[in-house]
């Protein structure tokens, strides 16, 4: 009797999850310096986390476990691959995907998904980075998605 709770508690909670991501108010974060714009669920990172190199903010999750950059630095002439080089990202990546405009790169690292990408466009590299939990990953995947998806630059 006890495991069928447990699974039953183990659903709710991922219908509740999944249903907290599908539910999240999106608002358009913006660097005016810049013209980065990107879609963002400020109900799930409503907490302010610093500025990061450049021009942006970090923002993180209420409970911590998740945390989301927007970001951009002056291009400098660099191809994606020859930046995404100089970054030296941790080994292990799991996803690359490189193009002549942006890149793409997602790996696992102590049960965090870590999630970058950058687009080049005008003056300005456009980047956001979000890192949460591996165990969440389903309910995370339309979010991550979102957020890749509208991130553009002037």
């Amino acid at each position: 009797m006890m495991r069928i709770e447990t699974g039953f508690a183990a659903v709710a909670f991922l219908l509740c999850a999944s249903h907290a991501a599908h539910a999240a108010s999106w608002t358009t974060y913006r660097i005016p310096e810049t013209g980065t714009a990107v879609d963002i669920p400020g109900s799930i990172f409503a907490e302010e986390a610093g500025k990061p190199d450049g021009y942006g903010q970090r923002f993180r999750s209420a409970d911590g476990s998740a945390d989301l950059t927007v970001q951009a630095v002056p291009r400098t002439g660099e191809s994606p691959a020859a930046f995404l080089a100089r970054k030296h990202p941790p080994s292990g990546i799991v996803y690359k995907r490189i193009t002549p405009r942006f890149f793409v790169v997602s790996s696992v690292k102590r049960d965090v998904i870590w999630y970058d990408r950058c687009n080049f466009s005008g003056r300005y590299v456009h980047c956001v980075l979000i890192n949460y939990p591996a165990d969440q990953k389903r309910q995370w995947d339309s979010v991550v998605t979102r957020i890749s998806n509208t991130l553009h630059g002037g």
